[in-house]
Protein backbone atom coordinates (compact mmCIF):
# COMPACT_ATOMS: atom_id res chain seq x y z
CA UNK A 1 0.00 0.00 0.00
CA UNK A 2 1.40 3.40 -0.74
CA UNK A 3 2.37 5.93 1.63
CA UNK A 4 -0.63 8.43 -0.34
CA UNK A 5 -3.25 5.24 -0.58
CA UNK A 6 -2.84 5.25 3.15
CA UNK A 7 -3.41 8.29 4.33
CA UNK A 8 -6.21 8.78 2.32
CA UNK A 9 -7.50 5.88 3.59
CA UNK A 10 -6.65 6.86 7.00
CA UNK A 11 -8.43 10.65 6.45
CA UNK A 12 -11.23 8.97 5.37
CA UNK A 13 -11.65 6.68 8.31
CA UNK A 14 -11.27 9.30 10.76
CA UNK A 15 -13.99 11.62 8.88
CA UNK A 16 -16.50 8.50 8.82
CA UNK A 17 -15.52 7.73 12.62
CA UNK A 18 -16.78 11.54 13.31
CA UNK A 19 -19.99 11.04 11.96
CA UNK A 20 -23.27 9.40 13.41
CA UNK A 21 -24.83 6.24 12.61
CA UNK A 22 -26.60 6.96 9.35
CA UNK A 23 -24.55 9.16 7.98
CA UNK A 24 -21.11 7.18 8.70
CA UNK A 25 -22.98 4.34 6.74
CA UNK A 26 -23.97 6.40 3.99
CA UNK A 27 -20.39 7.79 3.82
CA UNK A 28 -19.09 4.18 3.35
CA UNK A 29 -21.32 2.98 0.92
CA UNK A 30 -20.02 5.47 -1.55
CA UNK A 31 -17.01 4.46 -0.95
CA UNK A 32 -14.92 2.54 -3.74
CA UNK A 33 -15.39 -1.22 -2.86
CA UNK A 34 -11.49 -1.67 -2.81
CA UNK A 35 -10.36 1.73 -0.65
CA UNK A 36 -13.85 0.77 1.20
CA UNK A 37 -12.01 -2.17 2.83
CA UNK A 38 -9.40 -0.63 3.64
CA UNK A 39 -11.00 2.71 5.37
CA UNK A 40 -12.51 -0.11 7.27
CA UNK A 41 -9.43 -1.99 8.18
CA UNK A 42 -8.63 2.29 9.75
CA UNK A 43 -11.33 2.04 12.01
CA UNK A 44 -11.26 0.61 15.26
CA UNK A 45 -14.04 -2.00 16.84
CA UNK A 46 -16.75 -0.33 17.66
CA UNK A 47 -17.09 2.33 14.90
CA UNK A 48 -16.42 -0.92 12.43
CA UNK A 49 -19.55 -2.51 14.39
CA UNK A 50 -21.65 0.80 13.94
CA UNK A 51 -20.89 0.05 10.51
CA UNK A 52 -21.40 -3.61 9.83
CA UNK A 53 -25.18 -3.29 11.86
CA UNK A 54 -26.21 -1.18 8.95
CA UNK A 55 -25.15 -3.56 6.29
CA UNK A 56 -27.22 -6.06 4.46
CA UNK A 57 -26.15 -9.51 4.83
CA UNK A 58 -24.23 -10.04 1.50
CA UNK A 59 -22.13 -6.83 2.26
CA UNK A 60 -21.85 -7.68 6.05
CA UNK A 61 -20.66 -11.23 5.11
CA UNK A 62 -17.92 -9.64 2.14
CA UNK A 63 -16.50 -7.87 4.40
CA UNK A 64 -15.76 -9.93 7.45
CA UNK A 65 -14.60 -12.45 4.87
CA UNK A 66 -12.46 -10.00 3.59
CA UNK A 67 -10.97 -8.94 7.25
CA UNK A 68 -7.37 -10.39 8.69
CA UNK A 69 -8.24 -13.36 11.05
CA UNK A 70 -6.84 -11.03 13.59
CA UNK A 71 -8.86 -8.20 13.01
CA UNK A 72 -11.94 -9.96 12.81
CA UNK A 73 -11.22 -11.74 15.98
CA UNK A 74 -10.93 -8.00 17.44
CA UNK A 75 -13.84 -6.80 16.51
CA UNK A 76 -15.44 -9.61 17.53
CA UNK A 77 -14.36 -10.05 21.08
CA UNK A 78 -16.86 -7.23 23.00
CA UNK A 79 -19.68 -8.07 20.69
CA UNK A 80 -22.79 -9.45 21.85
CA UNK A 81 -23.17 -13.56 21.33
CA UNK A 82 -25.69 -13.67 18.89
CA UNK A 83 -23.42 -10.66 16.82
CA UNK A 84 -20.89 -13.25 16.98
CA UNK A 85 -23.15 -15.98 16.35
CA UNK A 86 -24.20 -14.07 12.93
CA UNK A 87 -20.80 -13.29 11.91
CA UNK A 88 -19.28 -16.73 12.24
CA UNK A 89 -21.94 -17.93 10.52
CA UNK A 90 -21.41 -16.36 7.16
CA UNK A 91 -17.89 -16.74 7.13
CA UNK A 92 -16.13 -19.63 5.05
CA UNK A 93 -15.11 -22.78 6.73
CA UNK A 94 -11.68 -21.57 6.36
CA UNK A 95 -12.26 -18.43 7.79
CA UNK A 96 -14.52 -19.44 10.68
CA UNK A 97 -12.05 -22.24 12.29
CA UNK A 98 -9.32 -19.74 12.38
CA UNK A 99 -12.06 -16.84 13.71
CA UNK A 100 -13.27 -19.43 16.15
CA UNK A 101 -9.51 -19.80 17.44
CA UNK A 102 -8.44 -16.84 18.00
CA UNK A 103 -11.71 -16.21 20.23
CA UNK A 104 -11.47 -19.41 21.95
CA UNK A 105 -8.11 -17.55 23.66
CA UNK A 106 -8.63 -15.67 26.90
CA UNK A 107 -9.55 -11.90 26.89
CA UNK A 108 -6.49 -9.48 26.79
CA UNK A 109 -4.53 -12.94 25.41
CA UNK A 110 -1.46 -12.73 22.67
CA UNK A 111 -4.22 -15.38 21.28
CA UNK A 112 -6.79 -12.51 20.85
CA UNK A 113 -4.41 -10.54 18.66
CA UNK A 114 -1.63 -12.55 16.72
CA UNK A 115 -2.13 -13.85 13.00
CA UNK A 116 -2.22 -17.20 12.88
CA UNK A 117 -1.86 -17.52 8.91
CA UNK A 118 2.10 -17.71 9.18
CA UNK A 119 4.40 -19.19 6.49
CA UNK A 120 6.24 -22.38 7.98
CA UNK A 121 8.93 -23.89 7.02
CA UNK A 122 10.02 -27.62 7.52
CA UNK A 123 13.93 -27.62 9.21
CA UNK A 124 15.13 -30.13 6.74
CA UNK A 125 15.06 -27.87 4.00
CA UNK A 126 17.65 -25.90 1.90
CA UNK A 127 17.64 -22.39 1.53
CA UNK A 128 16.52 -22.15 -2.21
CA UNK A 129 13.85 -24.96 -1.30
CA UNK A 130 12.74 -22.49 1.45
CA UNK A 131 12.14 -19.29 -0.66
CA UNK A 132 10.17 -21.73 -3.16
CA UNK A 133 7.91 -22.40 -0.34
CA UNK A 134 7.69 -18.48 0.46
CA UNK A 135 6.78 -17.76 -3.12
CA UNK A 136 3.76 -20.49 -2.98
CA UNK A 137 2.49 -19.43 0.38
CA UNK A 138 3.42 -15.83 0.79
CA UNK A 139 0.59 -13.72 -0.45
CA UNK A 140 -1.91 -16.31 1.58
CA UNK A 141 0.28 -15.27 4.69
CA UNK A 142 -0.22 -11.97 6.95
CA UNK A 143 3.38 -11.39 7.09
CA UNK A 144 6.41 -12.53 5.15
CA UNK A 145 9.14 -10.84 6.86
CA UNK A 146 9.59 -13.14 10.02
CA UNK A 147 9.16 -16.57 9.09
CA UNK A 148 8.71 -20.02 11.25
CA UNK A 149 10.90 -23.40 11.45
CA UNK A 150 9.15 -26.06 12.14
CA UNK A 151 9.83 -29.72 12.86
CA UNK A 152 7.58 -32.55 11.99
CA UNK A 153 5.48 -32.28 15.33
CA UNK A 154 5.00 -28.38 14.49
CA UNK A 155 7.23 -27.82 17.34
CA UNK A 156 8.74 -24.26 16.90
CA UNK A 157 12.14 -24.90 15.84
CA UNK A 158 12.85 -20.70 15.62
CA UNK A 159 12.17 -18.09 13.59
CA UNK A 160 13.93 -16.87 10.15
CA UNK A 161 14.14 -13.73 8.71
CA UNK A 162 13.37 -13.19 4.73
CA UNK A 163 16.16 -10.94 4.17
CA UNK A 164 18.44 -13.92 5.65
CA UNK A 165 17.28 -16.39 3.13
CA UNK A 166 17.40 -14.14 0.46
CA UNK A 167 21.33 -13.38 1.41
CA UNK A 168 21.81 -16.98 1.60
CA UNK A 169 23.25 -19.48 -0.86
CA UNK A 170 19.97 -21.52 -2.11
CA UNK A 171 22.21 -24.59 -1.30
CA UNK A 172 22.61 -23.79 2.17
CA UNK A 173 21.38 -25.94 5.05
CA UNK A 174 17.76 -23.86 6.45
CA UNK A 175 18.59 -24.44 9.96
CA UNK A 176 21.82 -22.94 9.66
CA UNK A 177 20.36 -19.79 9.40
CA UNK A 178 17.43 -19.97 12.17
CA UNK A 179 17.81 -17.74 15.09
CA UNK A 180 17.29 -20.79 17.77
CA UNK A 181 17.71 -17.80 20.44
CA UNK A 182 15.11 -15.38 19.50
CA UNK A 183 12.18 -14.76 21.75
CA UNK A 184 8.67 -16.77 21.66
CA UNK A 185 5.65 -15.29 22.76
CA UNK A 186 2.66 -18.28 24.42
CA UNK A 187 -1.01 -17.75 23.25
CA UNK A 188 -1.94 -17.16 26.47
CA UNK A 189 0.77 -14.21 27.50
CA UNK A 190 -1.18 -10.85 28.73
CA UNK A 191 -1.60 -9.13 25.42
CA UNK A 192 -0.13 -5.60 27.07
CA UNK A 193 2.81 -7.60 27.92
CA UNK A 194 4.18 -8.59 24.96
CA UNK A 195 3.34 -5.58 22.96
CA UNK A 196 5.68 -3.86 25.40
CA UNK A 197 8.28 -6.73 24.66
CA UNK A 198 7.97 -6.15 20.91
CA UNK A 199 8.40 -2.21 21.35
CA UNK A 200 11.58 -2.70 24.00
CA UNK A 201 13.12 -5.29 21.91
CA UNK A 202 12.37 -3.35 18.47
CA UNK A 203 11.43 -6.94 17.07
CA UNK A 204 9.34 -6.47 14.00
CA UNK A 205 7.49 -9.32 14.68
CA UNK A 206 7.54 -12.52 17.13
CA UNK A 207 6.25 -15.90 16.93
CA UNK A 208 3.33 -17.48 19.14
CA UNK A 209 3.36 -20.88 20.41
CA UNK A 210 0.86 -22.81 22.21
CA UNK A 211 1.75 -24.88 25.94
CA UNK A 212 3.24 -27.41 23.95
CA UNK A 213 5.48 -25.06 21.86
CA UNK A 214 3.64 -25.84 19.08
CA UNK A 215 3.27 -22.41 16.46
CA UNK A 216 -0.03 -21.00 16.68
CA UNK A 217 0.82 -17.28 15.01
CA UNK A 218 2.48 -14.31 14.81
CA UNK A 219 1.91 -10.80 16.43
CA UNK A 220 3.72 -8.43 14.52
CA UNK A 221 4.60 -5.11 15.55
CA UNK A 222 1.43 -2.74 14.26
CA UNK A 223 -0.75 -5.26 16.04
CA UNK A 224 1.42 -4.54 18.92
CA UNK A 225 1.42 -0.96 18.63
CA UNK A 226 -2.74 -1.01 18.45
CA UNK A 227 -2.66 -3.17 21.64
CA UNK A 228 -0.60 -0.46 23.05
CA UNK A 229 -2.98 2.18 21.97
CA UNK A 230 -6.21 0.75 23.83
CA UNK A 231 -4.12 -0.16 26.62
CA UNK A 232 -2.84 4.11 26.84
CA UNK A 233 -6.35 5.08 26.01
CA UNK A 234 -8.24 3.12 29.18
CA UNK A 235 -4.91 4.09 31.15
CA UNK A 236 -5.61 7.70 30.77
CA UNK A 237 -9.42 7.44 31.11
CA UNK A 238 -9.08 6.19 34.40
CA UNK A 239 -6.04 8.36 35.83
CA UNK A 240 -8.75 11.21 35.24
CA UNK A 241 -11.23 9.11 37.01
CA UNK A 242 -13.75 8.20 34.18
CA UNK A 243 -13.96 4.41 32.42
CA UNK A 244 -12.65 4.35 28.73
CA UNK A 245 -15.28 4.74 26.51
CA UNK A 246 -15.13 3.30 23.05
CA UNK A 247 -15.18 5.06 18.96
CA UNK A 248 -14.38 8.55 18.17
CA UNK A 249 -14.64 10.93 20.91
CA UNK A 250 -16.39 13.74 18.60
CA UNK A 251 -18.62 10.78 17.72
CA UNK A 252 -19.38 9.92 20.92
CA UNK A 253 -22.84 11.33 22.79
CA UNK A 254 -23.32 13.76 25.55
CA UNK A 255 -25.25 11.57 27.48
CA UNK A 256 -23.10 8.26 26.76
CA UNK A 257 -19.91 10.46 27.68
CA UNK A 258 -21.71 11.72 31.01
CA UNK A 259 -22.54 8.06 32.08
CA UNK A 260 -18.67 6.89 31.78
CA UNK A 261 -17.65 9.89 34.09
CA UNK A 262 -20.82 10.31 36.23
CA UNK A 263 -19.98 6.96 37.99
CA UNK A 264 -16.04 7.94 39.40
CA UNK A 265 -17.18 11.20 39.91
CA UNK A 266 -20.12 10.23 42.67
CA UNK A 267 -17.28 8.05 44.14
CA UNK A 268 -14.82 10.57 44.95
CA UNK A 269 -17.51 12.66 45.95
CA UNK A 270 -18.68 10.01 48.16
CA UNK A 271 -15.41 9.63 49.37
CA UNK A 272 -14.22 13.62 49.54
CA UNK A 273 -16.75 13.64 52.96
CA UNK A 274 -13.49 11.80 54.73
CA UNK A 275 -12.29 15.82 54.38
CA UNK A 276 -15.58 17.16 55.76
CA UNK A 277 -15.57 14.52 58.73
CA UNK A 278 -12.22 15.70 59.17
CA UNK A 279 -13.06 19.54 59.01
CA UNK A 280 -15.87 18.94 61.63
CA UNK A 281 -13.58 16.86 63.87
CA UNK A 282 -11.17 19.68 64.19
CA UNK A 283 -13.94 22.35 64.34
CA UNK A 284 -12.76 23.47 67.81
CA UNK A 285 -9.08 24.48 66.72
CA UNK A 286 -10.58 26.46 63.63
CA UNK A 287 -12.80 28.63 66.16
CA UNK A 288 -9.75 28.94 67.81
CA UNK A 289 -7.55 30.06 64.75
CA UNK A 290 -9.92 31.11 62.09
CA UNK A 291 -6.85 31.94 60.34
CA UNK A 292 -6.18 28.44 59.53
CA UNK A 293 -8.84 28.52 57.29
CA UNK A 294 -7.34 30.46 55.08
CA UNK A 295 -4.69 28.14 53.90
CA UNK A 296 -6.55 24.93 53.50
CA UNK A 297 -6.87 25.01 49.71
CA UNK A 298 -3.10 25.52 49.40
CA UNK A 299 -2.30 22.59 51.31
CA UNK A 300 -4.74 19.97 50.10
CA UNK A 301 -3.95 21.45 46.47
CA UNK A 302 0.29 20.65 46.85
CA UNK A 303 -0.71 17.35 48.76
CA UNK A 304 -3.00 16.40 45.76
CA UNK A 305 -0.62 17.41 43.28
CA UNK A 306 2.30 16.07 44.80
CA UNK A 307 0.42 12.79 45.11
CA UNK A 308 -1.01 12.96 41.60
CA UNK A 309 2.80 13.56 39.88
CA UNK A 310 4.30 10.52 42.03
CA UNK A 311 0.86 7.86 41.16
CA UNK A 312 1.29 8.68 37.58
CA UNK A 313 4.70 8.50 37.14
CA UNK A 314 4.45 4.70 39.00
CA UNK A 315 1.18 3.76 36.83
CA UNK A 316 3.66 5.01 33.83
CA UNK A 317 6.43 2.89 35.42
CA UNK A 318 4.69 0.18 36.08
CA UNK A 319 3.03 0.02 32.07
CA UNK A 320 6.69 -0.12 30.89
CA UNK A 321 7.72 -2.77 33.30
CA UNK A 322 10.45 -0.46 34.84
CA UNK A 323 8.67 -1.99 38.45
CA UNK A 324 7.24 -4.66 39.65
CA UNK A 325 5.67 -5.05 43.36
CA UNK A 326 9.00 -6.81 44.77
CA UNK A 327 10.04 -2.50 44.29
CA UNK A 328 7.61 -1.75 46.58
CA UNK A 329 10.49 -1.07 49.38
CA UNK A 330 12.89 1.26 46.91
CA UNK A 331 9.55 3.19 45.70
CA UNK A 332 8.57 4.23 48.93
CA UNK A 333 12.28 5.33 50.19
CA UNK A 334 12.59 7.39 47.12
CA UNK A 335 9.26 8.73 47.43
CA UNK A 336 9.74 9.78 50.62
CA UNK A 337 12.93 11.52 49.68
CA UNK A 338 11.78 13.27 46.90
CA UNK A 339 8.66 14.31 49.13
CA UNK A 340 10.47 15.67 51.62
CA UNK A 341 12.49 17.76 48.50
CA UNK A 342 9.55 18.78 47.13
CA UNK A 343 7.74 19.82 50.45
CA UNK A 344 11.34 21.91 51.83
CA UNK A 345 10.79 24.08 48.51
CA UNK A 346 7.03 24.60 49.15
CA UNK A 347 7.43 25.19 52.58
CA UNK A 348 9.81 28.17 52.34
CA UNK A 349 7.03 29.58 49.47
CA UNK A 350 3.99 29.16 52.36
CA UNK A 351 6.04 30.48 54.58
CA UNK A 352 6.59 33.55 53.06
CA UNK A 353 3.14 33.98 51.99
CA UNK A 354 1.71 33.59 55.76
CA UNK A 355 4.12 35.51 57.52
CA UNK A 356 2.86 38.02 54.80
CA UNK A 357 -1.06 38.06 55.50
CA UNK A 358 -1.03 36.29 59.34
CA UNK A 359 2.29 35.96 60.47
CA UNK A 360 4.94 34.14 61.90
CA UNK A 361 3.12 31.03 64.21
CA UNK A 362 0.58 30.37 61.51
CA UNK A 363 3.17 30.60 58.47
CA UNK A 364 5.31 28.09 60.57
CA UNK A 365 2.17 25.64 60.96
CA UNK A 366 1.73 25.60 56.51
CA UNK A 367 5.58 25.49 56.13
CA UNK A 368 5.60 22.13 58.57
CA UNK A 369 2.60 20.83 57.38
CA UNK A 370 3.99 21.25 53.51
CA UNK A 371 6.77 19.45 54.29
CA UNK A 372 4.83 16.05 56.09
CA UNK A 373 2.15 16.32 53.72
CA UNK A 374 4.18 16.79 50.56
CA UNK A 375 6.24 13.45 51.84
CA UNK A 376 3.10 11.56 52.73
CA UNK A 377 1.47 12.53 49.65
CA UNK A 378 4.16 11.25 47.64
CA UNK A 379 4.60 7.75 49.25
CA UNK A 380 1.41 7.33 48.95
CA UNK A 381 1.45 8.10 45.35
CA UNK A 382 3.90 6.09 44.38
CA UNK A 383 2.88 2.91 46.56
CA UNK A 384 -0.69 2.62 45.99
CA UNK A 385 -0.76 1.46 42.22
CA UNK A 386 1.93 -1.38 43.39
CA UNK A 387 -0.30 -2.42 45.80
CA UNK A 388 -3.11 -2.36 43.23
CA UNK A 389 -1.28 -4.08 40.92
CA UNK A 390 -0.36 -6.62 43.24
CA UNK A 391 -4.19 -7.22 44.73
CA UNK A 392 -5.15 -7.93 40.83
CA UNK A 393 -6.96 -3.82 40.18
CA UNK A 394 -6.00 -1.97 37.60
CA UNK A 395 -3.28 0.52 38.65
CA UNK A 396 -4.65 3.47 36.98
CA UNK A 397 -7.85 3.27 38.38
CA UNK A 398 -6.30 4.22 42.24
CA UNK A 399 -4.33 6.46 40.83
CA UNK A 400 -4.61 10.38 40.71
CA UNK A 401 -8.09 11.27 41.84
CA UNK A 402 -8.76 8.52 44.53
CA UNK A 403 -4.83 9.46 45.73
CA UNK A 404 -5.89 12.87 45.66
CA UNK A 405 -9.46 12.50 47.34
CA UNK A 406 -7.00 10.01 50.31
CA UNK A 407 -4.34 12.61 50.48
CA UNK A 408 -6.98 15.78 50.92
CA UNK A 409 -8.19 14.10 53.99
CA UNK A 410 -4.62 12.75 55.52
CA UNK A 411 -3.30 16.26 55.16
CA UNK A 412 -6.02 18.13 56.93
CA UNK A 413 -5.44 15.68 60.03
CA UNK A 414 -1.73 16.41 59.47
CA UNK A 415 -2.32 20.24 59.52
CA UNK A 416 -4.32 20.17 62.44
CA UNK A 417 -1.98 18.38 64.72
CA UNK A 418 0.34 20.47 63.36
CA UNK A 419 -1.49 23.86 64.97
CA UNK A 420 -2.21 21.71 67.95
CA UNK A 421 1.40 21.56 68.63
CA UNK A 422 2.98 24.41 67.20
CA UNK A 423 -0.02 26.74 68.43
CA UNK A 424 -0.66 25.38 72.00
CA UNK A 425 -4.60 24.76 71.07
Amino acid sequence: MSGQTYEEAHEIADRIARLDDVSAALEYRSLPKGLGLEVFEELNAFDQQRLLSGMRDDAYRQTLEAMDPDDRSRLLQEAPAVVVKRALAGLSHHERTMTAQLLGYPKGSVGRYMSPEVVTLREGLAVGEALEIVRAKGARADNVYTLAVVNDSRCLVGPVALSDLVLSEPGRALASVVDGDAITLVATDEAEGAARLIQETNEPNLLVVDSEHRLVGLLSYDDAMEVLEEADSEDAARQSGAEPWEGHYTSVGVFRLARYRALWLSLLLVAATLTVSVTQAFEATLAEVAALALFIPMLIGAGGNAGAQAATASVRALAVGELKFSDLGRVVWREVRVGLLLGLMLALLGFLVGAAFVGWQIATVLACSLILVCAWAATIGGAMPLIARRLGIDPAVVSAPLVTTLVDATGLVIYFLMARLILGL
